[in-house]
């Protein structure tokens, strides 16, 4: 399995999902690191079985007509019902500064909210401010992920989800109940909802 680095995020990401369906990601897959660019092109040429992408390298793949989509964690359950991302934060900052830190929160679901509602201005602006370099990958991109589905998702049972998964492959001790009472903190998001209605 390639990865563009054998960092524990990536790794741990792609073994949660390998050991959902039934493998082992220590004695089952050789891991193997390149950058995203040398992985296309072996993925492509049959040199390597399996690369996890992420946007816009899988829409590149998608258009180059290479390889098949094993596991798509917008559409493909149980990944689709939980947050592919959270919002992180020095839990010395968080309690110093609640306010700062809930208009930091509020600014992320804004900008959420942006990218579902006009995906081709954002497509434009991240093209034209050098983050990306493809137009159509990118607006196929903000299309295709539920930004705008923020409010639908329960935050702690994503991290429940995840931690557990990253508890099964060895990437975390804690047990996911643990991390939940010991380092989160919901009542942003909870407040926000209320606030920001659709």
């Amino acid at each position: 399995m390639a990865v563009p680095n054998l960092s524990p995020s990536r790794q741990a990401f792609v073994a949660s999902i390998l050991k959902n369906v039934g493998l082992d990601p220590q004695k089952d897959v050789q891991w193997v690191e390149y950058p995203p660019a040398e992985a296309m092109r072996l993925l492509g040429d049959g040199k390597i079985d399996g690369w996890i992408g992420f946007p816009p390298e899988p829409q590149e793949l998608r258009a180059r007509k290479i390889g098949h989509v094993l596991v798509d964690t917008k559409s493909d359950r149980p990944w689709s019902q939980y947050f592919c991302c959270m919002i992180a934060g020095n839990r010395d900052f968080v309690r110093k500064y609640p306010i700062a830190t809930k208009k930091v929160v509020r600014a992320i679901l804004k900008a959420s909210q942006l990218c579902a509602t006009e995906p081709e201005r954002i497509a434009r602006l991240m093209v034209d401010r050098g983050h990306a370099s493809n137009y159509e990958y990118m607006v196929q991109l903000l299309k295709e992920v539920r930004y705008g589905r923020w409010r639908d998702y329960n935050p702690e049972e994503t991290m429940r989800f995840y931690a557990l998964r990253l508890h099964e492959v060895g990437f975390i001790k804690a047990s996911p109940q643990k991390i939940i009472a010991q380092s989160t903190d919901w009542r942003f998001i909870t407040e926000l909802k209320k606030e920001m209605k659709a």
